[in-house]
């Protein structure tokens, strides 16, 4: 593949603070987006936080597709709540700098990607709002945090895809047993969304963003799965093909 047709996708980062060795804070991201990426023939460029909304623009308009990443919870205050108890220390550079970025790509099409923090910050974005955490505030809720202590690969409950969905058809099946590292999920969906993914308890794991050409959230992680699983790694493809265009 020539490098004019390879797509650059965007992925966000979080900020490692310094450690016992006295390294200053880093930008990073789990390798295992990159990886994904990769497979699907796409170049990740990795996006720091940028308060400068004239810098940020910058990097974003040489972008193909954006790819949301995990991470720590988003401030309430984005949504209109103050902090819960269980909820965590949030990162207003970077819930500053996603937001920004889900809103430009929203509205001018670019394709999306948004893996779990990613899921919440875009029904953010867009005029939703969070439970902030799922035991506390979700009476009869199953169990989504599944972390530490356990495998990121542990498929720990299954999803029903909704009928006629992009996700359905990327995954090619109406029912899919994901992992689930997370305690926040989508409490209102912003207007803009259709959920279509849901766990057996009705928490909301996956949505699509209507009338968009390629803007997909999932509340699971499939850059983990998808080294051994070929309908995670669908995903990643569907957006580096989506990005070509």
């Amino acid at each position: 593949m020539s490098a004019d047709r390879v797509p650059v996708i965007g992925l966000t980062s979080g900020t490692i603070p310094s450690d016992e060795q006295h390294r200053p804070p880093r930008v990073g991201q789990n390798q295992t987006y990159v990886q994904a990426l990769l497979r699907a023939g796409a170049a990740p460029l990795l996006i720091p936080n940028l308060a400068d909304r004239h810098l940020l623009r910058a990097v974003y308009e040489r972008l193909h597709g954006l790819l949301l990443t995990g991470g720590g919870d988003v401030d309430p205050v984005h949504y209109g709540e103050v902090a819960h108890e269980k909820c965590g220390i949030p990162s207003p550079e970077r819930d500053e700098t996603e937001m920004a970025l889900v809103r430009w790509a929203v509205d001018e099409g670019k394709p999306l990607l948004a893996i779990c923090r990613g899921i919440q910050v875009l029904n953010v974005a867009l005029g939703g709002s969070l439970y902030q955490d799922i035991e506390a505030q979700v009476p009869g809720a199953g169990r989504h945090d599944w972390y530490p202590g356990h495998p990121r690969t542990l498929r720990a409950h299954r999803v029903a895809c909704l009928a006629g969905s992009r996700l359905a058809d990327f995954m090619a099946s109406r029912s899919l047993e994901v992992n689930t590292l997370h305690h926040q999920a989508i409490k209102e969906p912003a207007p803009a969304l259709e959920i279509t993914g849901t766990a057996p308890d009705g928490i909301a794991e996956a949505v699509e963003v209507a009338g968009h050409p390629f803007a997909l959230g999932v509340q699971w992680h499939p850059e983990e799965l998808a080294e051994e699983d070929i309908r995670a790694q669908g995903l990643f493809n569907a957006l580096a093909e989506a990005s070509k265009l």
